[in-house]
């Protein structure tokens, strides 16, 4: 990024609700008085403090509980930030979004900050700014060593600074980790030809771990767009594995290719594109999706579904 860079992305560190409040709502009064389309993506308590601090303004703000719309990391670029940017795209709009907070688990936490360094691929060149509060009292010290490699600038006690530690490919790089099922759970091997033979397997497999029937179509899309993909862009052919793991089940599909776009399924295509939303899909329908790739050891995806 560059001094001309229109988007902005800083971190806001907080401590307490009195921070919070002096850090949040002034910019969100700031864009309203500028005429610029706003939004507010936080969890639900936060939400309802900038909510009540705004009043009668609200109405001109759009609140979004992150813990429900932004559940997913990977679901938030496309389906929060630009489903907002892209329906204002005159004007600069201002975002404020909260994607870790100190209830995030150690299994989401990859895919949260990996969310983060993201944002500044997604965003370059337009005009838009997005405030991601950190909680500097209940998050861990890594998390917010994280935050100065994500943000360019840095807010904290009310002074702006920038980050020398800004550097979002290695953040991106660094927590492309390897992903491994149990050892015991057994592998389905898949072609092209052997695809619904696949997908049957795992939704049976699915019920068996207890995934209620209103989540098992959900599922089976998912794992219908995961091994499409395998096959399509894996050499031909991949393999699955569903476990139960902490309250979700899990899905696992390994093949030979490598994603080399970090922004794959999280980049909206164009409307008139035909294809390129799978693994989109897969983002939108799933609790979690944790990625792995790599030129020596190909593509590994688990998406993670609340039972």
């Amino acid at each position: 990024m560059t001094e001309t860079e229109p988007f902005v992305h800083p971190a806001l560190f907080y401590r307490g609700e009195r921070e919070y409040v002096a850090g949040t709502v002034p910019f969100l009064l700031e864009g309203l008085d500028a005429g610029e389309a706003v939004a507010v993506a936080v969890p639900e308590a936060n939400l309802e403090l900038i909510r009540g601090e705004l009043g009668a303004r609200a109405d001109q703000v759009k609140l979004l509980d992150m813990t429900q719309v932004g559940r997913n990391p990977g679901r938030i670029i496309p389906r929060v930030l630009r489903a907002f940017a892209d329906a204002h795209p005159t004007g600069r709009v201002r975002i404020i979004g909260e994607p870790i907070w100190a209830g995030r688990t150690a299994t989401e936490y990859p895919a949260c900050v990996q969310h983060e360094a993201l944002i500044n691929l997604a965003f370059q060149g337009r005009a838009v700014t997005i405030l991601c509060p950190y909680d500097a009292v209940g998050l861990e010290e890594t998390v917010l060593a994280d935050a100065y490699a994500t943000h360019p600038t840095i807010i904290e006690s009310g002074t702006e600074g920038t980050s020398a530690a800004y550097a979002p490919e290695a953040v991106i790089s660094r927590y492309n980790e390897p992903l491994r099922a149990p050892d015991d759970v057994p592998q389905m091997r898949y072609t092209a030809q052997t695809l619904p033979d696949v997908r049957h397997y795992a939704t049976r497999r699915a019920a068996a771990l207890g995934m209620p029937e209103s989540r098992l179509q959900d599922f089976a899309l998912a794992v219908a767009e995961l091994t499409t993909n395998s096959v399509v862009h894996g050499q031909g052919s991949g393999a699955l594995r569903v476990w139960s793991q902490d309250g979700s089940v899990v899905c696992e599909v390994r093949d030979a290719g490598l994603l080399a776009d970090p922004l794959a399924g999280r980049r909206p295509p164009p409307p008139e594109q035909r294809g390129g939303r799978g693994l989109l899909m897969v983002h939108v329908l799933a609790d979690l999706v944790r990625i792995h790739t790599a030129p020596d050891e190909g593509t590994t995806i688990h998406g993670y579904f609340h039972c």
